[in-house]
């Protein structure tokens, strides 16, 4: 079965607010079998153009990545995120 992700593009506006979101968040997502694969960290746009800040967290299968996502504990922390920052969210089915 492949395994599902969920991949943010963020670029966030309020530093200071934002670390609520991902103190709060961490434990959601991986209450739900998710791992963070990326987080942050140096990226480097090659085409086109993209938010600051890239995320992948990945879950035993794309239907636990919806779970994760639509966690009602998540979504209330997620509206910090969104308060905080701009952003694409998208959940995927990885390749077998």
């Amino acid at each position: 079965m492949p395994k599902g992700y969920i991949m943010g593009h963020i670029t966030v506006r309020d530093p200071e607010a934002y670390k609520e979101y991902v103190e709060r968040d961490t434990p959601i997502l991986l209450g739900h079998g998710g791992k963070f694969v990326i987080r942050g960290g140096r990226a480097q746009v090659m085409e086109g153009a993209s938010h600051e800040r890239q995320v992948v967290i990945e879950f035993p299968s794309f239907d636990a990545a919806m779970a994760a996502y639509n966690d009602p504990a998540y979504q209330e922390v997620a509206e910090i995120r969104r308060r905080n920052a701009d952003s694409s969210i998208i959940v995927v089915e990885g390749a077998e």
